[in-house]
């Protein structure tokens, strides 16, 4: 089976069972400050399954395209990606447990869709526990419906609250149990305590699905929801590699093409050397990433913060491993363009950009050389002070400073050390690495306390500002000016806008006067459900680039705005608080970003 099959597979049977397809949305996560990318399925819906009413329904399906670079540094063994696709439904309020374990089961186990032998699975329930003084019993319902379903009693496992949990989103709101299912590969067990959830690859996580049950309140307490959701998420590449036998997600269809356009490149054969195939598994996965992130219809742009950070970082990752095949130029522009061709019917954005996104892999990929030499003129400006050192080791912390201040790799300094008779303190350039990582970490996790995913009042007011703010900014400097992203914490908002030049104070000055203004109406704010093109044609402004569905949620500000947008909202503007612009600056080439604050 290939990744289109099952992709259309899914959609099919969830469409046949009542759901309504929705668009998987971008790549860049909006208002939601605690991520740099759409790391889940579900992360889109976050408002809906927090209660906001969807346009399309309480019976939604889609795919969606996610980003997680927690692992990165495991990229290149044989299971680990930083790009894949999440198939997903929803249930908000529609159904329950008994319905998604039914529905799961015969879409994995019916020959019509993925004709998986019930034998071959095992699913993980909640084993309960005493939450804070409440009281969260064992899971015995999904239990006894997967009974009822086929599987046998000695193939459901019941787990503790890591294994078997989610949420909440924030620190307070819906979460509850899951049940997870995994396919068995045949291997032998490794142990008499193996079973799903080890790591040693005879058991494979191919779908969970999380019962939204439970309310989680700021004293810890649990109490049960009166609407339960469902949201179920299956990895695309993972569960084809399980379908077809296939030892890594890199022997999937998806990723066939670039590893040949990679063996054309560099002269070398995938599959004969353990050193190789890593390099290859780098590099097929970082470009099909760096190829989305660029792609997106919010594209960022690599940079030395944030999202553009970590899409750098990729892009050279790969060059750095192109170099160990013998690749020494630029290169990557070939197997972006496979990956373009690949997926540009199910993701259309891609073949839309694909100009801008070969441009921007070549021009980093072309810094990156450049940094190399400088890497390599500052090691030989070092080395005659570093073999003075009777032991012949360069200090973990030099090492890391080549890494960090010129983008040389370890590696690489191993190599040049090797070349002059030294060696390299790697547990101390470890040690360097960390501190470094803790250090962003800390700063990372001050920065994007909060923020709309936890749903609190002052985010909310906050959002409702955006849209204020986006009308005030065509007031005064043109019909030109499109919202390009926004951020939003509970300390502040940044608002990211095309516009040319910097704003003039006067221009500052009305915009946050002319919010003021419709602050103190204390204008209505009102959603109406309508389709995407009535919508347009009423004159509702859309988020540039984004995809909508067919059905959606328009909200107007009094006579001020109309935009499509999911939420959520303030009732009428006088809640909001008096709004000041702190600072207005250069975001990118014809981005400029606003930062305000909500007194």
């Amino acid at each position: 089976m290939t990744v289109n099959e099952l992709r259309s597979k899914y959609i099919e049977f969830f469409k046949s069972k009542g759901h309504v397809e929705i668009s998987g949305k971008s790549l860049i996560p909006n208002n939601d400050p605690t991520v740099l990318f759409t790391t889940a399925g579900m992360q889109p819906l976050v408002p809906y399954l927090l209660g906001e009413p969807h346009p399309s329904g309480t019976r939604l399906t889609d795919y969606q395209k996610c980003v997680r670079t927690g692992d990165i540094d495991s990229v290149g063994d044989p299971a680990h990606l930083t790009f894949f696709e999440m198939l997903g439904n929803w249930s908000l309020g529609a159904y329950f447990k008994q319905e998604s374990i039914a529905y799961s089961y015969e879409f994995l186990t019916d020959p019509k869709y993925l004709g998986i032998p019930s034998e071959k699975l095992s699913v993980t329930v909640f084993e309960g526990e005493n939450a804070n003084g409440t009281e969260i019993p064992r899971d015995d319902e999904a239990a006894s419906r997967w009974e009822e379903m086929g599987i046998p009693r000695e193939r459901i496992y019941f787990m503790p609250r890591e294994d078997n949990w989610w949420g909440p989103a924030g620190q307070t709101g819906p979460c509850g149990p899951d049940t997870e299912i995994f396919y068995d590969t045949g291997k032998p067990k490794c142990g008499p305590d193996c079973k799903p959830g080890c790591h040693c690859g005879k058991f494979v996580e191919i779908w969970n699905n999380v019962f939204m049950q439970y309310n989680k309140d700021a004293e810890g307490h649990y109490t049960p929801l009166a609407r339960k959701c469902v949201d179920t998420g299956m990895g695309a590449e993972r569960t084809v590699a399980m379908l077809n036998g296939q030892a890594t997600v890199y022997d999937t269809d998806v990723f066939v093409p670039i590893i040949n356009k990679i063996e054309e490149l560099s002269g070398k054969k995938y599959g004969t050397d353990e050193k190789i195939d890593r390099s290859f598994r780098v590099i097929a996965d970082h470009v099909r990433t760096a190829t989305f992130i660029l792609g997106d219809p919010q594209a960022v742009t690599p940079s030395n913060v944030g999202a553009g950070y970590i899409l750098r970082r990729i892009i050279r990752r790969a060059v750095r491993d192109g170099r160990k095949l013998g690749l020494d130029g630029t290169f990557l522009t070939a197997p972006a363009a496979v990956v373009v061709e690949e997926y540009k019917n199910a993701y259309p954005e891609l073949e839309e950009h694909k100009d801008f996104i070969f441009k921007e892999i070549e021009n980093e990929e072309k810094k990156f050389l450049n940094t190399l030499k400088k890497g390599e003129a500052e090691f030989e400006k070092l080395l005659p002070n570093l073999q003075k050192n009777p032991q012949k080791i360069i200090p973990g912390r030099v090492a890391f400073r080549l890494y960090d201040t010129f983008g040389f790799p370890i590696e690489l300094t191993q190599e040049m050390a090797e070349e002059n008779g030294m060696k390299v303190d790697v547990e101390g350039f470890k040690e360097a690495e960390k501190k470094h990582q803790e250090l962003s970490r800390d700063t990372s996790g001050q920065q994007f306390k909060g923020g709309l995913i936890d749903h609190s009042e002052i985010t909310t007011k906050y959002h409702t500002a955006t849209h204020l703010l986006q009308q005030a900014l065509v007031n005064v400097l043109g019909p030109q000016v499109a919202q390009k992203g926004s951020n939003i914490t509970s300390e502040r908002m940044r608002f990211d806008f095309s516009f040319e030049r910097a704003m003039t104070k006067e221009e500052i000055k009305k915009v946050e006067d002319i919010v003021n203004e419709q602050i103190a109406k204390d204008l209505p704010v009102t959603m109406e459900v309508m389709d995407l093109e009535a919508a347009k044609k009423s004159g509702a402004r859309a988020l540039f680039g984004e995809k909508y569905d067919k059905q959606v949620s328009v909200y107007t500000i009094g006579d001020f705005s109309k935009e499509v947008c999911g939420g959520p909202h303030v009732q009428h503007t006088g809640l909001i608080g008096h709004f000041h612009i702190v600072k207005e600056q250069s975001s990118s080439a014809g981005v400029r970003r606003i930062r305000a604050v909500i007194d």
